[in-house]
């Protein structure tokens, strides 16, 4: 059976799993490999080499178009660090069949605020209060398998399954 993607419904923004944010548009992180450039004899010119699981900064980055509660803004600029769940319903389109059809998705982010704006204030216009997050740990699940977990205080890359660090953590003696 092939599924392809038509849009997102909706999602939620939730904080420690329970706190329900608000209405916002997600920016979510780019996923970057750290590169070394290598030179040398035998060699024509540099070499760019993406180090296996060795990530860049992650940041997470949330537009707020309305607060469900007065103290969930203030909560997020609370500086520690805050599970924000990203709950998403997306529609699919089913090929073979020709019917349109629903998954789940959710992004998981281990973050700490980096920049908070209150936003402004304009008559008969949605709030424009933002935030940008430095990413820890981000996972992603579809119709609850996972797709990725990245840690980068505990050095893991796991991409479909595979722990693309373990090898490393072995080598540094970590269990």
């Amino acid at each position: 059976m092939t599924r392809y993607p038509s849009a997102t419904i909706s999602f939620r923004v939730y904080e420690d799993s329970v706190n329900e944010v608000g209405l916002a548009k997600a920016t979510l992180p780019d996923i970057a490999y750290k590169a070394v450039t290598i030179t040398g004899s035998g060699m024509m010119g540099d070499i760019e080499v993406p180090l296996i699981g060795m990530l860049e900064n992650m940041e997470l980055g949330l537009d707020f178009l309305g607060h469900t509660d007065p103290g969930t803004f203030p909560m997020l600029m609370e500086p520690r660090k805050h599970l924000i769940e990203l709950r998403v319903a997306e529609e699919y389109w089913d090929v073979e069949d020709a019917e349109v059809g629903l998954w789940g998705i959710k992004h998981v982010l281990v973050a700490r605020p980096k920049l908070l704006k209150p936003g402004g204030l304009i008559p008969a216009t949605a709030a424009d209060s933002s935030g940008t997050f430095t990413v820890y740990a981000y996972k992603a699940y579809r119709d609850g398998k996972e797709l990725w977990d990245l840690d980068k205080r505990n050095m893991r890359c796991v991409i479909n399954g595979k722990d693309w660090m373990a090898d490393v953590r072995k080598a540094l003696g970590y269990s």
